[in-house]
């Protein structure tokens, strides 16, 4: 088991974080070399690794984290949407986020928009961000004070060794263990080729409700909200019916 773990590790930093590759050097006993890191991780062997991920098609084989690793077993509900969204939906975030951080941790990507608005919100209870870059990439830099903030008080983690970049193609793949963390998923606002849809393709395939705020038909920014309240989502029309997730 130990040696298994300082396997993963190699492999993770070696092939940055690549999902695929660790695997195949995995399966094939690929050689590898005992390596020391400041970072705090957890591998798929360890004991203490989220049961939630277990459940996934993919689960990652390693988690680097910076801050209170017990917020993974609390109750979660993931609040998701746009990057560049309007402001009423910042606000919308905010209100959501306010509401539930009683009862949930709240867990989103740590990008700017709604999920820089709902980890803000949340700040004051329990709030998990999930990024798609090493644990030790500010990315966005524009939400630096944030992502101190979450490092200090809350949970980031990131299945991406220190270093590794922002990469375009990691964010959409690690929207799965937004999906796995989550009881429930709330789209603030989206578009309908929002990436924010691949987070919604999770929820489905593991069996998890989603709930999205409509507006008008006109509002292309909600365009992606009003396509899956269409498709079966559940509708969050006030603020009342918050009180019943």
């Amino acid at each position: 088991m130990n040696e298994m773990r300082k396997a993963i590790l190699y492999y993770a930093i070696k092939y940055q974080g690549d999902w695929n590759k660790i695997g195949q050097a995995i399966r094939s006993k690929e050689s590898f070399q005992e390596i020391k890191i400041s970072e705090s991780y957890v591998t798929i062997v360890d004991e203490a690794y989220p049961l939630s991920f277990r459940q996934l098609r993919f689960p990652p084989w390693i988690i680097f984290y910076r801050g209170n690793y017990d917020l993974l077993e609390k109750r979660c509900v993931g609040i998701v949407g746009a990057r560049n969204c309007s402001q009423k939906a910042i606000e919308n975030a905010t209100l959501v986020s306010q509401r539930l951080k009683q009862r949930y941790c709240i867990v989103s990507g740590l990008a700017k928009g709604i999920d820089a608005a709902s980890h803000w919100a949340s700040l004051d209870k329990d709030t998990i961000g999930i990024i798609g870059c090493g644990i030790d990439r500010i990315y966005p830099y524009v939400n630096k004070e944030l992502f101190l903030k979450m490092y200090a008080i809350q949970l980031v983690i990131s299945e991406y060794p220190p270093g590794v970049a922002p990469y375009a193609r990691n964010f959409p793949w690690r929207n799965r263990l937004i999906a796995a963390l989550s009881e429930s998923l709330i789209v603030i606002e989206a578009t309908i080729k929002s990436g924010t849809m691949l987070t919604v393709n999770e929820m489905l395939e593991l069996s998890k409700p989603v709930y999205c705020l409509p507006t008008a038909f006109n509002d292309v920014r909600y365009q992606g909200c009003n396509y899956l309240i269409s498709q079966g989502a559940n509708i969050l029309s006030s603020e009342k019916e918050l009180e019943y997730l």
